[in-house]
């Protein structure tokens, strides 16, 4: 089952994929234009070019899961990022907000406490 964690690292492919694509091919993608590590436990997030279908690839331990979802009314917002870059790492609140439709742009973040490393 698909869980959506904090803990978990969110990659963003910067580029529109191919909906039709399944679990190998996505795997591919994240290996070879993302350079990612598709078996860490990330979630690796794919958009069609009219961001209208959205699909997640994680891998779970013992096989890969995939959540698929198509927007009938509206398009995903993506975060702001520079498209230089193959892939962009986003936030479990950022993903949240897209999935659920949230203008990103507007959202305002008061300050709080972070313990620095």
């Amino acid at each position: 089952m698909l869980h959506l964690s904090p803990a978990v690292n969110y990659f963003l492919f910067s580029q529109p994929a191919d909906m039709r694509k399944g679990f190998d091919s996505l795997s591919g993608i994240v290996s070879s234009q993302m350079h990612g590590k598709v078996l860490d436990g990330s979630v690796f997030i794919f958009l069609n070019r009219s961001r209208t279908h959205i699909k997640l690839l994680h891998w779970e331990g013992d096989g890969f899961a995939l959540y698929y979802k198509r927007l009938e009314a509206g398009t995903y917002e993506l975060p702001a990022y520079d498209a230089t870059g193959a892939s962009l790492r986003v936030t479990y609140q950022q993903l949240q907000f897209m999935l659920q439709g949230v203008a990103l742009k507007k959202i305002e973040y008061r300050k709080r406490y972070q313990k620095t490393a």
